[in-house]
């Protein structure tokens, strides 16, 4: 803890002591820029840039760490291998090496991590020293870390991230696809005739085909075109919408092989699915030009499999290039086709629900507002398609947040802590509760922790273990430093699988634990295994006794390791204390009193954890909007298509509604129902099915109750109904007031 001496605040800071010329690479950025040579030979501080804008402080000012103080040479704006999210909950603070002793924080119980920097030679193979370096540190419970090793899982895990939002895009670049299928389909039905003609003049099946082919290719190449402009465009705006996520600075750069890849997708995917609608124009009988009303032609159910099975290959091929695993990219294929089978089957049902139940007692304009759902040549599938799906990533993306939420949420019981003590030594536990009492609050507990290693694991040691490649115990178990507490009692985030607990230690006999069943698991061992731990230098023999699952996601102190009681109380050892406090003013005021009290003691204020978590899921669901955004915008696009290719359909419409006797008010009506049904079925099929896979998450992924949020219902739903009704009758308007001569003209024609 900080102590701000100037007003008194508290702040959780994590202090970073440092001697010789860290860093190698990049630099300390402060302000002034001499305070990065500086503080190292004046015994100051480097504090971190926010921290000082929050308290008001300036180069001069002095800060308390333990039982130090320090003079603020400088602000810290940035330094190499922090980032926003960590320094969120713990600013850095800077100072010499030579200074940590003299603060107190290094004792029993702290959490300390040691680092040494080394400039390897250029000629150095990084890849083959960590090989050989590497397995002799982990016996000594150290690590090594390059910078490949280091990029390699940085990049692992953001990529890992980067998959998720391209197979988002990849879901509305498919939306979009199945809005080109459509939009060929109609534009081809009122191409029949010319394509009719153009047989009866010699044009072959072969020339027909390639003619329409070879357009829809043209105006992929040229909408591949303008998708790649408008993608540079967007991505100047990447740095501003991950500003903050990510722990560096993102630089734009122009990607060749992208580029391409783009134009080649664009070109390719608008051939692949305007296949099936092209199929059409081989079977296309040239009598057709004579016989305007002639419906039938032949289709080739052969062909349309092939055309299928290619397009599903491509869709697993391309989704296996994004996620590069073959059972993900099954996986992901699968659930394409359940989620669009369920949107069309939906759209399917609701149609020949109206068709078999047409309410015939309705007034004119809303039956004939139904009726143009199943007309022909209709858009209601594709439509609700585009729309349902898009619904259907952002309420899951807000049920699932709310979900992730809930398990970091504080419960509103009286005995939920939201201020805990951490480092609280033995000859402090009493004073610091007494103070905890005496400002109104109560310890609701007070958790005395002793650290251990694994020694041994069934008879074999650990560090043979770590030499053993063959061994199947998770290899996190030999090297981790456990924090074990002491108990005769399970609380509510625990739950035995088996064994019994509570159970005495007796004498000359194995001393008997309770394990957390993953825990258990990684080590490989069961109830009535034996374990032997080095705590701090004392061996101590012990029996698995009992397994229990814990609860881990729970906002309190949980342990994987239980000893029983009258066995570790002379063991050095640290305590926990925990209370709550009513508001952030107590909390507060009893952090600054704390502070002053027992400067070595850190306090974890878990309300703000929980809203720095609560930032970032927020800045995370920014993104994943962003993209599910464009599901929304693609099911916008398709509306618009499809309202512009069947213009002239919906014109004779138009006309006949007029001839007999419709009013434009009553056109307007019915062209108005019509959109808001579309909006209303696609966006509540993708509302409901988003309710299904969220509570499918919340039982089976993260094991937890489901209460769904309200924004969904409140918010998307409406915005997405407004949207579709407001462009719907935008792109309507240059049919309701055409003219009916403009139809006879072209009839006649």
């Amino acid at each position: 803890m900080a102590l701000i001496t100037n007003s008194g605040d508290s702040k959780l800071v994590g202090v970073r002591g440092i001697e010789g010329a860290y860093p190698f690479y990049g630099e300390l950025e402060t302000q002034p820029e001499s305070a990065a040579e500086q503080y190292q030979n004046k015994e100051g501080d480097l504090v971190d840039a926010t921290l000082m804008l929050q308290y008001a402080l300036k180069p001069g000012d002095s800060v308390k760490l333990g039982n130090s103080v320090f003079a603020i040479l400088g602000a810290l704006i940035s330094a190499p291998g922090t980032s926003s999210i960590g320094t969120s909950i713990a600013p850095p603070v800077i100072i010499p090496y030579d200074a940590v002793d003299a603060t107190g924080l290094v004792q029993v119980g702290s959490r300390v991590g040691y680092d040494f920097y080394f400039v390897a030679k250029p000629e150095q193979d990084l890849v083959a020293l960590d090989k050989q370096v590497d397995p002799q540190l982990d016996v000594e419970n150290a690590d090594l870390d390059t910078h490949i090793s280091t990029a390699e899982r940085l990049g692992r895990s953001y990529d890992n991230f980067g998959k998720f939002l391209n197979l988002i895009a990849f879901i509305a670049l498919l939306l979009g696809c199945m809005g080109v299928a459509s939009s060929i389909h109609i534009y081809v039905q009122e191409k029949l005739r010319s394509v009719a003609i153009l047989k009866c003049i010699g044009a072959t099946r072969r020339q027909t085909f390639l003619i329409y082919l070879l357009q829809m290719a043209g105006m992929g190449l040229l909408g591949g075109i303008f998708g790649v402009l408008g993608g540079l465009l967007l991505q100047q705006s990447f740095p501003l919408l991950l500003q903050g996520l990510l722990p560096f600075e993102v630089q734009i750069s122009l990607v060749p092989t992208a580029l391409l890849s783009g134009l080649v997708l664009g070109i390719l995917l608008s051939v692949l699915f305007a296949l099936m609608p092209l199929l059409i124009t081989c079977f296309v009988s040239p009598l057709r030009a004579l016989r305007v009303e002639e419906n039938g032609f032949k289709k080739s159910r052969t062909a349309q499999i092939f055309v299928s099975l290619g397009i599903l290959l491509f869709v697993f091929s391309f989704s296996f290039w994004l996620i590069g695993s073959i059972q993900y990219a099954l996986f992901f294929v699968l659930g394409v086709l359940v989620v669009f089978a369920l949107l069309g089957g939906v759209a399917n049902l609701f149609m020949r629900t109206i068709k078999r139940y047409f309410p015939t007692s309705w007034g004119f304009t809303t039956r004939q507002s139904l009726l143009n759902l199943y007309r022909p040549n209709n858009q209601t599938r594709m439509l609700i398609l585009a729309i349902g799906l898009g619904t259907f990533l952002i309420s899951t993306l807000y049920f699932t947040r709310d979900i992730l939420l809930a398990q970091v949420s504080l419960e509103a019981s009286e005995n939920t802590p939201n201020l805990i003590l951490m480092d609280v030594q033995t000859e402090e536990k009493a004073a610091a509760a007494e103070s905890i009492e005496a400002s109104g609050l109560a310890v609701l507990n007070n958790i005395p922790i002793v650290t251990m290693r694994m020694h041994k694991i069934k008879e074999r040691p650990v560090r043979e273990l770590i030499l053993d490649t063959t061994s199947t115990q998770n290899r996190w178990v030999l090297f981790h430093e456990f924090r074990v507490t002491y108990r005769d009692s399970l609380v509510a985030s625990e739950r035995t699988v088996d064994g019994s607990w509570p159970q005495e230690a007796e004498e000359n006999s194995l001393v008997p634990i309770s394990m957390s069943a993953n825990v258990a698991e990684d080590a490989q061992v069961k109830v009535g295994d034996t374990l032997v731990f080095n705590i701090q230098g004392v061996l101590t023999e012990t029996r698995v006794a009992h397994l229990r699952e814990v609860d881990w996601a729970r906002m309190q102190i949980n342990f994987s390791i239980l000893f029983p009681s009258g066995v570790l109380e002379e063991a050095p050892q640290f305590h926990v204390l925990t209370t709550k406090a009513p508001d952030a003013d107590k909390s507060a005021s009893l952090q600054r009193l704390l502070v002053q009290k027992f400067p070595t003691v850190s306090i974890i204020d878990l309300r703000q954890i929980f809203t720095v978590i609560e930032e970032i899921l927020g800045k995370i669901a920014w993104v994943i909007n962003f993209m599910a955004f464009f599901s929304i915008l693609t099911g916008i696009i398709v509306l618009i298509g499809s309202v512009r290719t069947s213009k002239y359909q919906r014109i004779k419409e138009n006309v006949l509604l007029r001839t007999l006797g419709a009013k434009n008010k009553q056109i307007l009506r019915i062209t108005a129902l019509e959109y808001c049904y579309l909006g209303l079925l696609g966006g509540g099929i993708g509302i409901m099915l988003s309710l299904l896979g969220s509570f499918l998450l919340a039982k089976f992924v993260f094991e937890v109750s489901f209460v769904p949020s309200l924004i969904p219902f409140l918010v998307v739903l409406p915005g997405i109904l407004m949207l579709v009704l407001l462009i719907g009758l935008l792109n309507s308007r240059s049919v309701l007031q055409s003219p009916p001569l403009e139809v006879l003209r072209k009839e006649v024609g």
